[in-house]
This record gives structure tokens, C-alpha cells and sequence, in this order.
């Protein structure tokens, strides 16, 4: 059933894809033609002017074949918050494959009398015009959204912490268009407001009416320990209904993997539902490479920042410039980490956690910590072995010992090697978060691991540290 709002919202979403692929044509073809007419051949020879037809079978052919490989690359998925670091891959994969593939066909078929020269030359344009662009596309749609076009009126089923911690994803970026109208729970009553003011609608029972009479666009199933019947009967429900439907996996209960493979033992059929991708020596080899490669870049060049940090700190208060602490590595084994200390010498003495506005820090501690300039030695930890540039943090054996007990899965962050940064700090956990939800990130990172994931994390980790992070104290 249609209702008149969600007639109007995909009349926006048609157009916002239409402004995207725009962009695209732009992009691409501006890349490639500015390539042409300012091709250093140009200077030595005589320019001949194509004809209208030549240019015209040109841009057929340039359109159709990188509208094929950008829609292959899923850049018109129309994805709300998804990676730009992920998107800049795939647009510079799509323009790299085509280019490829232009050069080939002109080979063959000459069209505009092109050198290959050129082409490299719009390739290279053509990347930068697309990215450019696609970043004014997202400031641009991100601001419509802020004044309620292209929103997405969204209901969560289920009001515990799952179902909190998906509200409070959702929330923490106002121009994704995401308007979170309600919970659906059994265990907490109707009209009770849960996060923002954000009411409890209703049992789970009544999904189908909430859907009916609010207008939703998409549903979240987010219950711990759901079952298959219980996630069956709720997908019921809406079975006629024209809405998204999303199912957030309980880490401690549902393991879920980008790889499931069958194989055999003995003659016997077997499933693999949980293959971790670093178990394979291949990929070890492959993090071992990019932790050695990075490590060594970052010290070799900041070597003078990191001796002038160094005389800072002995300046800035009495004590070592280093804090060295044991922590807890891969399997368990302890390690001493490297980090610039950032507080009085005697402070373990008054707590361990840090807290906003620790009075424990100096003053130019406090600086160190908002730019993460104090985890710097940690790479000296890196070449040694002991951690990884991209891993779960490493926390005290103390706290290993209570977290293992309390939270489930929790060794199996110990899989692998530590890290200097992780996919659960660079979505914002940090200091006093949540252990369990940064766990779930640190699970999730283990078993969906690839070498672009990890640039993807040392990318967004670079820009965060440069922005200044306000949960790093």
C-alpha cells in the first residue's frame, strides 16, 4: 500500500539519482575531453577539429561504457552513510577498468584520432572532476536533508541496547535524512520515551499498523537473541507493505561473515560459517607488509616531530617523556606499549579511566591526547611486532580479566594483534564508551578483514586525528 508521503519521498529519490548520475557524465567526460584539447600532441602538430558525428559516437561509446562499469562498482545503490573512502575506490576502479578498456577499443576502432598518452591523461582527470563533484553532491543532498527532503522515516523494532545503540548510529549524522520515529518493544511500555524523546510505540505485535499509520520508510529489527521464528513473524507482518527492511545481527549471538563456504572432511559435507580472513597465512603476510610499511614511513618522517615532542614534555612538567604499561596482545600474551605521556606521573595513583576535564593531564598532555599525537611511539610497538597499525585496542590485563567474564566473545578480540587505531575508534569510541559496543565493532573488523578496510581505517583515522577528536582525552 502507497501512501501520499512515500509517493512524494521516491518522487525525491528518483531526482537526487538523476542529479548523481549527472555529476558522473560531467565528471567523466569533462576529464576525458579537457584530456583532449589540452594534449601536449596538440602543440606539435595540427590540430584537426572532429567532425559532429565523431564526437557524437564518442560520447555514446564513453557514456554506455562507464555507465555499465559504475552501476557494476554499485555507485548508484544510493547507499545513506556509506564509506567516501569506500565510494573513492570504486570510482577510481570503474574509471581505471574503462579506461582500459577505451584505449583497447580505440585502438581498433580510432575515434577521435586519441593517443593513449591522452587517455592516461583523462583518467587521471576524469577521477579527480568525478570525486570532486560527488563530494558537492553529498554537501549539497546532506544540506536538502537538513531541511526535510530525501529523509527516510525509520522505525526500530526492538528498545534494548541493540536497539539503542542502532538509534544512536543512526542519530549521529543529521544530514544522512534519517528521521527515527519510534521503538517497537515488548518490555517497555507504550508511550515511554526511550532516547531524544523518541517514544515506544507500540509491542512488537503491532508492526504492520505502526508501518500503516506512520508513514515508515524502512524497518530496523534490532532484538538481542531474536530467533528465526521471531524474526520470521515480524517480516510477516509487512509482507505487503512497501518498506526497507533491515536486520541489525546481535554479535554475541548471530555470527555473521562475508564468507560462507562449503567443503568436506573425510567425504563428510561441512559449512564453514565463520572463516576468519587472517587465519590464512597469505593475508598475515599481506597486514604484516602494510603494518611494516606504514610504521616506517610515519617514524622516518616525523623523526624530528617525535624528538621535538620528546623535549616538550620534559619541558612541560617533571618525568619521563615516555609511558610504558603493559597490555594485553594477540592470544593473550602481554606486551609493554609505547605511548608520550600525557599525565603527572603519579597518576594510576587517582583512577585509571580517563574522564572529560581529567585534571590528571598536563597541559600539554591535554593537546597530545585531542590530536592522538600521543599514540606516535606506538609504531616503534608496530615494527617490533607487537601490534598492528589496525586492530582492537589493547587494554590491562586487569581489565582483560573483568571483561572476559562479562562480556561474551570478548577474547576473541585476542585473535589478533592489537592496534595503534581500529574500526571501533574511528566510529567515535572512544575513552569512556561502551565496552560491549566497541567489542562489536572490534568482532566485526576480525571477520570481515581486508587490506582496504585496513587503509580505509588508517584514512579516516589520519583525518580524524588532524580535525581533533573530542573523545580522545
Amino acid at each position: 500500500m502507497l501512501n501520499q508521503t512515500t509517493v512524494v519521498t521516491r518522487r525525491y529519490r528518483y531526482v537526487v539519482l538523476l542529479l548523481l548520475i549527472s555529476c558522473d557524465i560531467i565528471g567523466v567526460n569533462g576529464g576525458f575531453f579537457l584530456a583532449y584539447y589540452l594534449n601536449l600532441d596538440a602543440i606539435v602538430r595540427e590540430f584537426q577539429p572532429p567532425s559532429a558525428g565523431q564526437v557524437l559516437l564518442t560520447l555514446a561509446v564513453l557514456n554506455a561504457l562507464f555507465g555499465t562499469l559504475f552501476t557494476a562498482n554499485g555507485l548508484y545503490r544510493m547507499q545513506r552513510g556509506g564509506s567516501r573512502i569506500d565510494e573513492g575506490y570504486h570510482i577510481f576502479r570503474a574509471i581505471a577498468i574503462g579506461t582500459v578498456m577505451f584505449i583497447a577499443l580505440n585502438t581498433v576502432f580510432p575515434l577521435l584520432n586519441i593517443t593513449t598518452q591522452t587517455l592516461v591523461y583523462g583518467w587521471i582527470l576524469a577521477i579527480i572532476l568525478t570525486t570532486i563533484l560527488r563530494l558537492l553532491y553529498h554537501q549539497g543532498i546532506g544540506q536538502l536533508r537538513l531541511r526535510g527532503y530525501d529523509t527516510r522515516r525509520v522505525l526500530i523494532v526492538g528498545a534494548g541496547e541493540i536497539g539503542q545503540l542502532v538509534y544512536r548510529q543512526m542519530s549521529k549524522v543529521p544530514t544522512l535524512g534519517y528521521q527515527i520515529i519510534g521503538f517497537l518493544s515488548n518490555d517497555i511500555p507504550t508511550g515511554q520515551q526511550v532516547l531524544d524523546d523518541v517514544p515506544v510505540l507500540g509491542k512488537r505485535a503491532k508492526l504492520g499498523l505502526a508501518v500503516r499509520t506512520c508513514a515508515i520508510d524502512e524497518v530496523i529489527i534490532a532484538v538481542s537473541g531474536a530467533s528465526y521464528n521471531d524474526i520470521f513473524d515480524l517480516v510477516s507482518q509487512i509482507d505487503d507493505e512497501s518498506v526497507a527492511i533491515k536486520i541489525y545481527p546481535d554479535a554475541f549471538q548471530l555470527i555473521t561473515n562475508n564468507e560462507v563456504s562449503v567443503g568436506e572432511l573425510s567425504g563428510l559435507p561441512l559449512i564453514t560459517l565463520r572463516a576468519v580472513p587472517l587465519d590464512r597465512q597469505l593475508n598475515r603476510t599481506i597486514k604484516r607488509l602494510l603494518d611494516v610499511a606504514v610504521s616506517a614511513a610515519v617514524l622516518i618522517m616525523l623523526s624530528p616531530l617525535l624528538l621535538l615532542i620528546g623535549i616538550l614534555i620534559k619541558i612541560d612538567s617533571p618525568g619521563p617523556a615516555f609511558f610504558i604499561q603493559e597490555r594485553v596482545g594477540r592470544d593473550g600474551r602481554p606486551f609493554k606499549m609505547i605511548k608520550y605521556r600525557s599525565m603527572r606521573t603519579d597518576a594510576e595513583k587517582m583512577g585509571t579511566w580517563t574522564t572529560p576535564n581529567d585534571d590528571r593531564r598536563t597541559r600539554l598532555g591535554t593537546f597530545l591526547r585531542r590530536f592522538s599525537i600521543d599514540e606516535l611511539p606506538q609504531f616503534i610497538n608496530v615494527l617490533l611486532g607487537d601490534m598492528s597499525v589496525v586492530g582492537p585496542r589493547p587494554e590491562q590485563p586487569r581489565y582483560v580479566a573483568q571483561f572476559s567474564e562479562q562480556i561474551p566473545r570478548y577474547m576473541h578480540r585476542h585473535r589478533e594483534k592489537a592496534g595503534i587505531t581500529g574500526w571501533a575508534q574511528v566510529n567515535g569510541l572512544r575513552g569512556d564508551t561502551s565496552i560491549e559496543e566497541r567489542t562489536r565493532y572490534d568482532l566485526y573488523y576480525i571477520e570481515n578483514w581486508s587490506p582496504m578496510f585496513d587503509i580505509k581505517i588508517i584514512i579516516r583515522t589520519a583525518y580524524d586525528a588532524i580535525r581533533g577528536n573530542e573523545n580522545a582525552y
